[in-house]
């Protein structure tokens, strides 16, 4: 023991080493027998993956509308345990997650912070995942420190017990799964004018802290003749390392702070809230920027099959009013979340198979 015990310290304090690499070269690591087995990055999805996924969420849905498919999909993993580790609020990404478990049959604990844990003793995180995946075979996590995630999967994969860990939110550094219901509703908005294929995308107001479009970005090297439209405040504007990535993979990118002039333009506007919890200094005074807020007047400027966005919580960037049009799909995009990350954990543990023959 004393021997393993030294070798897993020595392979713990290369880390550092690790999380320096560029993310191309690590995504070899979050797999395991070529299949994904930790979601960490956006950036381990490709085309190909995307649309089975999708398709695999249709059909997860589709079996979900009777009581007999909802009985099947119970029975294909009552054998497995998740563990939800959500240090960070969290209201969809939890529930949505604890629901795709519920739908598959999985069994789910739950720790909504860490004053409850053995981490007020002095416990290291390293050390709390590593007595989750004791018991778990699957874990899920939530935490304001970028990378986390990326750590607690790179801290198991060095263990006798590697379970699968997906990151429900990484500070402000990435959202994967998040991406992953986007592109899902965008597909399933898009269905009738060609896909999300040629389309322009407009995103709007905090991107430099918001996970939810940097990881959105990442994505958009999948598909054909996209463009995008950074809308925000000049002290919120894109972070660098996305516009270098989208400049690398040929995405043409556009970048301005009058909302209102590319409105007529896109096909789909993704609003984000301001990302208050991550502010430097806080100063207690909510910044509003009300040029950058979704007004019932504007549905008259946008085309007719726009999509409206929006990863929610929302305060006041779209007003309520907008929601009785029909091309508000923020309040769909919540409930697509519940079917693509139930797609994923049923590839995560390969029984997409045993729902696939339920429609061949």
């Amino acid at each position: 023991m004393e021997r393993y015990a030294e070798q897993t310290q020595q392979e713990f304090e290369g880390w550092e080493e690790f999380y320096s690499k560029m993310v191309d070269e690590k995504l070899d690591h979050f797999k395991s027998e070529g299949r994904l087995f930790d979601i960490i990055y956006a950036q381990q999805f490709d085309r190909e993956f995307l649309d089975y996924l999708c398709n695999l969420a249709d059909m997860i849905r589709g079996l979900a509308k009777t009581k007999m498919g909802q009985e099947k999909l119970r029975n294909l993993l009552p054998h497995k345990r998740a563990m939800l580790y959500f240090v960070q609020p969290s209201t969809r990404t939890f529930l949505s997650f604890q629901t795709a478990c519920y739908i598959l049959g999985l069994s789910v604990s739950e720790t909504r912070g860490t004053t409850t844990s053995s981490e007020v003793k002095g416990e290291s995180p390293e050390d709390t995942i590593r007595t989750f995946a004791s018991y778990v075979d699957l874990i899920v996590c939530r935490h304001p420190q970028a990378g986390f995630a990326e750590k607690m999967a790179w801290v198991l994969n060095q263990t006798e017990r590697p379970v699968p860990v997906l990151n429900g939110g990484s500070g402000p550094d990435q959202h994967p799964t998040q991406a992953l219901l986007d592109i899902y509703t965008l597909e399933r908005e898009f269905y009738n004018v060609g896909g999300l294929d040629g389309k322009k995308i407009a995103m709007v107001g905090d991107l430099r802290r918001g996970r939810t479009v940097r990881s959105l970005s990442y994505l958009m090297k999948n598909y054909k003749d996209v463009e995008l439209y950074f809308v925000s405040p000049d002290i919120f504007r894109m972070k660098d390392d996305i516009k270098s990535f989208l400049e690398k993979h040929n995405i043409p990118f556009h970048e301005t702070d009058d909302f209102e002039s590319i409105m007529p333009t896109v096909d789909a506007i993704y609003m984000t809230r301001i990302q208050d919890e991550y502010a430097e200094s806080p100063s207690g005074k909510a910044e509003t920027h009300p040029e950058f807020h979704f007004k019932t007047k504007h549905l008259a400027m946008i085309q007719p099959h726009c999509v409206i966005l929006h990863p929610l919580p929302r305060r006041y960037e779209i007003e309520v009013t907008v929601d009785k049009d029909p091309r508000a799909a923020y309040w769909r995009q919540e409930r697509c979340g519940m079917w693509i990350r139930a797609a994923l954990i049923a590839h995560i543990f390969g029984v997409e198979q045993e729902i696939s023959n339920e429609f061949s």
